[in-house]
């Protein structure tokens, strides 16, 4: 798929899964750049970046940024950290294992904690990007992509259910995700204060909130 897209001057954000040397090569060779998850798929280099923010050398340039957020009770602190120092990572020896990755001009991290009800929790999640973001972007970069998992998989996922579905072959799983992004982009548009969940209830029990969804005009209320 990033072969059909055209990349020049993205930042391509991916999960762990896509934290890959031939996707990096090809967002690069695209004209983007790439933001990678980076977790124990990688265990030479995630042990190695992991160790570095742990102990961050005196030598070593960070640049820092902190963001909070409250809501509903919950306080969330979100603090980001980015170096564009990478060669310590590499070296000529050649051994299994060895930490490689192609184009790699940034490490981050994310350290969230989060606060609710008297209870805290301390999260870290780390980055390899082939730009060098300061923190502020960054953390612009990974809220952006959170922001698309929180109103996309998890909207088909848990308004839709889309994992329990058991469409797998022909063209039936492809015309039906087509369908459900119809749906949800449908279900978003009213300004109401019902949740995604109810809209959806609402619009099968009533067909006149149902017209309404399908031809954008105004809600009932």
């Amino acid at each position: 798929m990033l072969e059909r897209l055209e990349l020049t001057g993205a930042l391509v954000t991916i999960d762990a899964i896509g934290t890959q040397a031939a996707i990096a090569e090809t967002i690069v060779a695209r004209g983007g750049d790439y933001l990678l998850a980076l977790k124990g798929n990688r265990p030479a280099l995630f042990a190695d970046v992991v160790a570095f923010f742990a102990d961050p050398p005196t030598d070593m340039t960070l640049s820092a940024h902190t963001t909070t957020d409250a809501d509903h009770g919950r306080i969330e602190e979100r603090r980001h950290s980015v170096c564009h120092n990478t060669q310590w990572l590499f070296s000529d020896r050649r051994y299994p294992d060895e930490p490689h990755f192609p184009h790699l001009a940034m490490i981050a991290m994310v350290e969230n904690h989060v606060e609710r009800e008297g209870r805290k929790s301390t999260e870290r999640r780390y980055y390899l990007s082939s730009v060098k973001l300061d923190a502020q972007a960054f953390a612009a970069a990974v809220r952006a992509h959170w922001g698309i998992e929180n109103r996309l998989h998890w909207v088909l996922d848990v308004v839709f259910h889309d994992d329990l579905t058991r469409l797998r072959t022909g063209s039936g799983p492809q015309n039906m995700a087509v369908v459900k992004h119809i749906a949800m982009n449908l279900v978003r548009n009213p300004n109401d204060k019902h949740s995604l969940k109810v809209r959806r209830k609402r619009a099968n029990l009533d067909p006149d909130y149902l017209e309404t969804l399908v031809t954008q005009r105004q809600p009932l209320i």
